[in-house]
């Protein structure tokens, strides 16, 4: 623990190092962060001895230190500042959670490139840093690696070349699998999947498809005009949709009111306090499962003040789920009444 402590410390110094434009007194980065200045200058070592060019100038009597902006003979190429260049080598490991497999090669030969650009003390100390900062990985979506690859290439070319295509796809909500003529218009990820946003003339709407059930899909010659898009895929919803959004109203009791305020759901939430440390919140979201699994997952903490036939859907799955539940008590109950 304490080595992490230390590992984060070194990395706010060279940051504010970095930041610091005139340069920034021992001194004065000391009691930021609380400690004695000596354990300052034992860091101020370290970061040298991993390659980070520190330096220090005096002025008015006093030593400032600073970051040389171009220390690496490759970090000329590349158009970054040291402490940029050391962020995204350190976020590859969330990049990682992100990319995913189909994308993890190309992820792995970007980061390559840039590594050459640090020195191998500086790699070291940044190889550090995971154990001290992680991020957790959430779930994703099972597929064949090989075939999605493939897949996600064709989908890739078809989306930028403006080229209609023929697709197989086993939906999941339908259970069958049905050929589509379609125009791609955009790739997205999303909750730990990729999805395919295209135009199916056949529906005359835009229609969202997971890349991982699509079996089949080939370019044809025929080229089409792309079709107006949002800025932000999925802008609407709370998950993965693009259906209408419409005035979601929901209260959350005053046990649950502080884990929902302290967090940006979706950017159309408003919130309102009430009584006895309730709140009130406002959405302007699509109607769909993901909002109402978020909805479920507070259990008895929030409760759907309208729409109406929102809040009827919520308690229908309430019902379904305390069947679930209720079935397997009275075949116990049964069994020991037949035992007795």
């Amino acid at each position: 623990m304490a080595r992490n402590n230390e590992l984060v410390r070194q990395w706010e110094i060279l940051r504010a190092i970095d930041g610091a434009r005139n340069g920034i007194a021992i001194a004065k980065l000391a009691s930021e962060r609380r400690v004695h200045p000596r354990t300052v200058r034992r860091d101020l070592d370290a970061l040298g001895r991993a390659g980070f060019p520190l330096y220090d100038e005096k002025v008015n009597g006093t030593s400032m230190w600073k970051l040389r902006c171009r220390p690496f003979s490759r970090l000329e190429e590349t158009g970054l500042g040291v402490m940029e260049l050391c962020a995204l080598y350190f976020s590859r490991t969330m990049m990682d959670r992100l990319a995913g497999a189909p994308l993890q090669d190309d992820a792995e030969r970007a980061f390559a490139k840039l590594e050459r650009a640090l020195p191998l003390a500086s790699r070291r100390f940044l190889d550090q840093l995971p154990r001290a900062l992680q991020t957790k990985a959430g779930g994703h979506k099972k597929h064949d690696d090989r075939k999605l690859r493939d897949i996600l290439a064709r989908v890739l070319d078809a989306t930028l070349l403006h080229r209609r295509a023929t697709m197989r796809y086993a939906s999941a909500s339908s259970r069958r699998t049905k050929e589509y003529s379609i125009e791609p218009q955009r790739i997205a990820y999303a909750d730990g999947g990729i999805y395919l946003l295209g135009w199916v003339p056949e529906y005359q709407q835009i229609r969202t498809f997971a890349t991982e059930r699509i079996e089949t899909f080939g370019l044809t010659d025929e080229v089409f005009e792309p079709r107006p898009l949002p800025l932000e895929a999925f802008g609407d919803s709370l998950g993965v949709n693009t259906g209408k959004p419409e005035k979601i109203v929901i209260e959350f009791d005053a046990r649950t009111a502080p884990f929902v305020r302290e967090r940006e759901w979706h950017k159309s939430q408003e919130i309102t306090p009430l009584t006895d440390g309730r709140i009130r919140v406002e959405l302007n979201v699509c109607n769909d499962y993901a909002l109402r699994a978020w909805i479920l997952g507070w259990g008895p903490g929030a409760r759907v003040v309208s729409p109406r036939h929102l809040a009827e859907d919520v308690l229908e799955e309430l019902n379904a789920t305390r069947l679930q539940y209720a079935a397997p008590t009275r075949m116990v109950r049964a069994s020991i009444l037949k035992a007795g």
